[in-house]
């Protein structure tokens, strides 16, 4: 039986490693229009890196770029003509114009869904949108398409607001994509195929109860199988001190995550930015390119978190970590699937994934807990440090239940001294100019602050750390009319920072506010 079981681990995690490596070769913009697309994205004929990379052809991209090629030189005006000729070129999605008498936040929020709520989507060829068969909910803004972890959030407002129907839509749209391509991708768009985000499907299907629908779950508990065995390709055959894409080993031989992304380019919705930050570094490129993506995946783009001097862009370093939170959810998805094969009676799947999640619960402890900085902290493999980068998300152990008691105390202490500002939970204590750094805050990190301290009984500080967070969220609503992205939580006021201007909707806003506005349970 114990042979049967690893071999039928070991087959499913080949299918799919090959699986999603065959999607990270899908053509993406870049790919698909050469030179016609360099020359858009660093003369920069759209402000936003991501316009021209969600533009529609008119027609066969083959002869687009022909044409592009006969031509002998373009001005930028004539490459902007060239361009909207041959392509549906979006425009920013804009949030319905706040009115001058507010209506309660709660309205407003219940308001948006139809308006972030979009249709079935059907593939165009030379286009870069993923079919979806479902109709879904996007974040806002420049964010057009459904967006990995983004929805988990969102998804907590959907429910909140009696929308069961989307939230299983969703679900059931993330299972397509990893029907598709082995995993769920950052974004439904060709050039996020190449890596995914924080794990969140586990916790999505959570939200729709096994009981509603038991063929529905079943077939989830095994696309929840897939996808850890797409974070866990290449596990197998690991030596101490080893890595190979998204696993690593540790010294004592545990096996511990790390983001990463199957491409070593600039990405294509940030192309001239990713090319001025390799101009900047002294590490090749593609080594540059490459973190800079895998900083992508881990959903932080960009924090001092992954930079090896805790302040450049340009030392990113992202590959070398091994993070908290991600390895926290990864832990929360083998406790899920044990759950999920346990309804199931399937005992040999119960009997793997519960040792995993012991092992990993273990390997958290050893290598990511920091007792004399009363902390959970990411770890550098290479160099053998914990990296004394102090961050939101130290709560992910206490999220997904992996911290003991002791801990869990010691974290919240931690927090009341470092981490809550007046407007809610800070990102990190350092300030670099990026967005996931102070004196940002956002809506997940604050959610899963939350939830985890109100698992251990820390409910005095997860109250204050919703009270606060509600409070900036309204205050700027009654300035603004809006639900913003990201937040500055030292005072109070719109967030900044990054390689695009705050985005207005906003998906994950919208849902945390509103669940947060629930009695907590």
């Amino acid at each position: 039986m114990v042979r049967l079981i690893a071999a039928t681990l070991a087959a499913l995690t080949l299918a799919s490693a090959v699986q999603a490596q065959e999607a990270a070769k899908i053509p993406t913009p870049a790919d698909t229009y050469q030179e016609l697309f360099h020359q858009v994205q660093t003369r920069r004929l759209f402000a936003d890196g991501k316009t021209f990379v969600d533009a529609v052809p008119r027609r066969a991209p083959a002869r687009i770029l022909a044409d592009y090629r006969a031509h002998a030189r373009f001005s930028d005006a004539e490459l902007k003509r060239f361009v909207r000729a041959n392509f549906i070129v979006p425009e920013a999605g804009a949030a319905p114009k706040p009115s001058a008498a507010r209506s309660p936040i709660k309205a407003h929020i219940a308001a948006l869904w139809p308006h972030l709520t979009k249709p079935p989507v059907k593939p165009v060829a030379g286009g870069s949108a993923l079919a979806m068969k479902k109709p879904f909910v996007v974040p806002g803004g420049r964010f057009r398409e459904i967006y990995y972890w983004d929805s988990y959030f969102t998804m907590l407002g959907l429910k909140a607001d009696g929308r069961d129907d989307l939230v299983d839509n969703m679900i059931d749209d993330f299972g397509g994509l990893i029907d598709a391509y082995g995993h769920i991708p950052n974004g439904a768009r060709s050039y996020y195929l190449s890596r995914s985000q924080p794990p969140f499907f586990y916790a999505m299907v959570g939200l729709s109860p096994a009981h509603r629908n038991p063929d529905a779950y079943k077939a989830r508990v095994a696309l929840m199988r897939r996808e850890h065995a797409f974070w866990m390709a290449g596990e197998k055959d690991l030596k101490p001190g080893q890595v190979h894409r998204r696993v690593v080993a540790l010294a004592d031989g545990a096996i511990l995550n790390r983001y990463w992304d199957d491409r070593a380019t600039p990405r294509d919705e940030s192309y001239r930015e990713d090319l001025e930050t390799a101009l900047k570094s002294s590490r090749p490129a593609a080594d540059v390119f490459r973190d800079l993506r895998a900083g992508a995946e881990s959903g932080w783009d960009f924090s001092s978190r992954w930079m090896a001097d805790g302040q450049s862009l340009s030392t990113i370093q992202t590959t070398l970590i091994v993070p908290v939170d991600l390895n926290s959810l990864m832990y929360g998805l083998e406790t899920a699937i044990v759950q999920g094969c346990m309804i199931l009676a399937d005992w040999p799947c119960v009997e793997d994934f519960d040792k995993r999640a012991k092992a990993r619960k273990a390997a958290i402890d050893t290598w990511l807990w920091a007792p004399e900085k009363g902390a959970y902290l990411d770890y550098q493999w290479k160099t053998g440090q914990r990296l004394d980068h102090l961050s939101a998300a130290t709560f992910y152990p206490l999220f997904v239940g992996a911290a003991d008691e002791r801990k869990a105390h010691v974290v919240a202490q931690k927090a009341w001294d470092e981490l809550l500002a007046p407007g809610g939970l800070r990102t990190t204590v350092v300030r670099t100019g990026q967005q996931w750094d102070t004196p940002n805050g956002w809506a997940p990190l604050q959610w899963v602050a939350v939830s985890g301290l109100r698992r251990y009984g820390e409910d005095a500080l997860a109250a204050e750390i919703a009270k606060r967070w509600l409070a900036t969220v309204e205050r700027e609503y009654q300035a603004s009319g809006k639900m913003l992205e990201k937040y500055d939580v030292e005072e109070a006021k719109a967030g900044g920072g990054g390689e695009y201007p705050t985005q207005d909707g906003f998906g994950w806003t919208n849902g945390v506010t509103r669940a947060l506005m629930e009695p907590a349970k």
